[in-house]
């Protein structure tokens, strides 16, 4: 029988002997703060959009991958 619930020196002890402790997650509730989503909108002129379909054919990905590709590099401190 799976034990549910074990302390977190428990858990610490396990995870620092390499053993499996996803039987003790609640993966279904799991997240990663500050990669949460959230929906913007932006306009952008004609030959902006257009530059940005073709860099993205180029690569091989969306304009919005593009996008958010550019921003990020941008915004690496």
């Amino acid at each position: 029988m799976k034990k549910k619930y074990i302390t977190a020196e428990e858990l610490e002890k396990k995870f620092e002997a390499a053993e499996d402790i996803t039987e003790y997650l609640a993966l279904e509730k799991a997240e990663r703060p500050g990669l949460q989503q959230r929906r913007i909108s932006v306009d952008f002129p004609a030959w902006m959009i257009r530059k940005l379909d073709l860099e993205a054919k180029r690569m091989g990905v969306t304009r919005q991958s593009v996008i958010k590709f550019w921003i990020s590099e941008r915004l690496k401190i």
